[in-house]
């Protein structure tokens, strides 16, 4: 009985062993099975991600065979296409009492600004470094640009010098938008009522670009420093050396055209567009949330972005308005504020667009401004009658 017992046991055991070393061998055809499955899924992947690349490089290639053909048509059209007022070097020198110290108002990495009268109107003269390595080209652009378009709120070339690199502007009375914001030269504030004009007016001009025809034109250097101010406040986009036509069916289907080297301001580049070099009419939106900002903070951009939406977080947005306002609308200026941190947003695709989403709001807080300012000057009146009906009764 122990020997039969013993017996079975070990039968038990042989069989448990096999069918052990079955199941081993079926779970090894299985993980064999897998692996291969696995092989074949990532040879597939591959091929598509190869396929893919190719179409990409493809698209940029024809792209930049596009952008090298225009290029080459810009280059054979005569210089005589391009009509503006040719002024001489001898006009602009006596003009600018020869480029003295005391006509300069202002220092840009284009060159030095000099403000005189040419042709009994007064003008800013920016006359091109010679030692800057892109500037002949963003003279020619900005020419060729400022000379075809026209808008109320696009600067005005009132002509140029091409043999010394001069451009000449209409003046703007005030400035530009950074030295106002900053107050140099001790000038007073810009209400709020025209800040938010101004951010209209910049949306609108910027749209503008973007709507140009046959092709959309990029900015890529918007900034405070770039807005120009008449004595009315009415702002300006200038500076459009920097711009770049991106083709038609690259902005109405990808809204995106590499660029070999990226150009613009520090802390004012969309990221997309440094880190990729892919250029596109949201681009510029980056830029006009930073300078929106600006607008109603009156601070550096350096992480602007942060701190303005932290505050938002806190409920201590209040604190971060500019304070040489005093009697901002803090519920409006939220919404702008929010309205910049949208546009400022680091993925493209989470900007708002400009036409349908972007100027809305800003032509509503306009008028809000616009408003404001006519019970204000209304009042002021009424205040004034009163006084003089007084002087008169007594």
């Amino acid at each position: 009985m122990e020997l039969h017992r013993w017996k079975m046991e070990e039968q038990q055991k042989l069989e448990e062993a096999r069918l052990a070393g079955e199941a081993a061998l079926a779970l090894a055809a299985q993980e064999k099975a897998k692996c291969k499955a696995a092989v074949e899924a990532a040879e597939a992947a591959k091929q598509i991600a190869e396929f893919e690349a190719q179409k990409r490089m493809d698209a940029e290639m024809r792209v930049l065979k596009d952008s090298e053909d225009r290029k080459k048509a810009m280059e054979c059209l005569p210089q005589a296409d391009v009509k503006y007022r040719k002024y001489t070097i001898d006009e602009i020198e006596v003009a600018t009492e020869y480029f003295a110290e005391s006509r300069k108002i202002g220092e840009g990495g284009y060159g030095p600004v000099y403000k005189c009268y040419l042709d009994h109107t007064q003008a800013a003269v920016k006359v091109l470094r010679p030692d800057a390595a892109q500037g002949k080209l963003q003279f020619q652009q900005e020419v060729e640009i400022l000379s075809f378009i026209r808008h109320p709120n696009m600067v005005i070339l009132l002509g140029a010098c091409p043999e010394y690199g001069c451009l000449v502007y209409e003046c703007m009375a005030n400035g530009s938008l950074e030295d106002r914001l900053l107050r140099r030269g001790n000038t007073p504030p810009i209400p709020w009522q025209h800040r938010f004009r101004i951010a209209a007016e910049i949306g609108t001009a910027l749209l503008f670009l973007h709507q140009t025809k046959p092709e959309p034109l990029v900015h890529r250097d918007l900034k405070p420093a770039n807005i120009l101010l008449d004595q009315n406040y009415v702002s300006k986009i200038s500076d459009v050396g920097l711009a770049r036509l991106v083709p038609a069916s690259v902005a109405d289907h990808v809204t995106q055209y590499r660029m070999t080297a990226t150009a613009g301001t520090f802390c004012y580049i969309d990221p997309e567009y440094q880190q990729t070099g892919m250029l596109g009419t949201k681009s510029d939106i980056y830029s006009f949330g930073i300078l929106l900002l600006q607008l109603i903070t009156g601070r550096s951009p350096m992480g602007l972005r942060h701190h303005v939406d932290r505050s938002i977080g806190k409920g201590t947005f209040a604190e971060m308005l500019d304070p040489s306002v005093q009697d901002w609308p803090v519920e409006e200026a939220l919404c702008l504020a929010k309205l910049a941190l949208k546009c400022a947003e680091l993925r493209r695709k989470d900007r708002p667009d400009l036409g349908t989403t972007v100027l809305p709001e800003l032509n509503r807080l306009r008028a809000i401004g616009e408003e404001n300012m006519q019970q204000v000057v209304l009042g002021n009146s009424f205040q004034t009658a009163s006084e003089v009906s007084l002087q008169v009764r007594f």
